[in-house]
């Protein structure tokens, strides 16, 4: 296991998201990394998730990275896919340009709102997803700039304002939860190689920490045989995660 690399520590993180969701629609939007964990869960612990193709067909069923539509197994119109939004059955992975210590997150613009500084892709879905369903996010780049002490726009709503449930953040560094009683954001464990202090120092705001912090789990023999020979032969994982 001393092989494992912080793309495959990250992707079997992002898993362990949906576990216990059931059947609901998993929608990793955020990154390859998040896509590969859904599809690594339905193929271990979680085989009722329906996970989608990330294209315009809503395939029901994730096709091997890299292949074709025709192995899908089955279809989601979006007409359908939204039903299952606005009823709660929908655990989305996003990707925050802002998060605060609370959940509340912003993809909309970086600057005040008369004048940005840059204009983002806008709200999109965020406040449906984070209102009505489960949410998680996924940073792979886990510095200041993203975890700030207040978001510029409030995109996605957090714990203070009334979210569903903001599950957990996933990041390069580590894994971040709201387990506390607050609801303020907590770090859950770091990855291997990583330290406390280093995601501290690279968080914009005071984190709850634990008197011990363990290290994230890697990722089984058989998760490690179904990222690197099935689901992700290519190694585009380790893209989006350098060693």
């Amino acid at each position: 296991m001393s092989d494992v690399t912080r793309a495959e520590v990250c992707a079997a993180a992002c898993a362990d998201l949906f576990r216990g969701d059931g059947e609901i629609v998993a929608a990793a939007v955020a990154g390859f990394v998040p896509m590969l964990g859904s599809r690594l869960a339905r193929a271990t612990f979680a085989p009722d998730l329906l996970t989608t193709d990330g294209g315009p067909s809503l395939s029901a069923e994730p096709v091997p990275l890299g292949g074709s539509a025709e192995t899908a197994e089955g279809w989601l119109p979006f007409r359908d896919h939204l039903w299952l939004v606005l009823n709660g059955r929908r655990h989305v992975v996003m990707g925050p340009s802002q998060i605060d210590a609370h959940g509340n997150t912003n993809i909309s613009c970086i600057g005040d709102w008369e004048q940005p500084k840059r204009q983002l892709l806008g709200v999109r879905g965020g406040p449906g997803n984070t209102l009505l369903n489960p949410t998680s996010y996924w940073v792979p780049k886990h510095s200041t700039r993203v975890f700030t002490e207040k978001v510029d726009m409030v995109s996605g709503v957090g714990w203070d304002r009334g979210a569903h449930e903001i599950r957990a953040v996933v990041t390069n560094l580590a894994v971040l939860d709201f387990d506390t009683p607050d609801r303020r954001m907590r770090l859950r464990s770091v990855h291997p190689g990583v330290g406390v202090g280093d995601v501290t120092a690279a968080t914009g705001f005071d984190l709850v920490v634990p008197d011990e912090v363990p290290e994230t789990r890697p990722p089984d023999g058989e998760e490690l045989r179904i990222m690197r020979e099935v689901l992700d032969p290519k190694g585009l994982r380790e893209r989006e995660v350098p060693a």
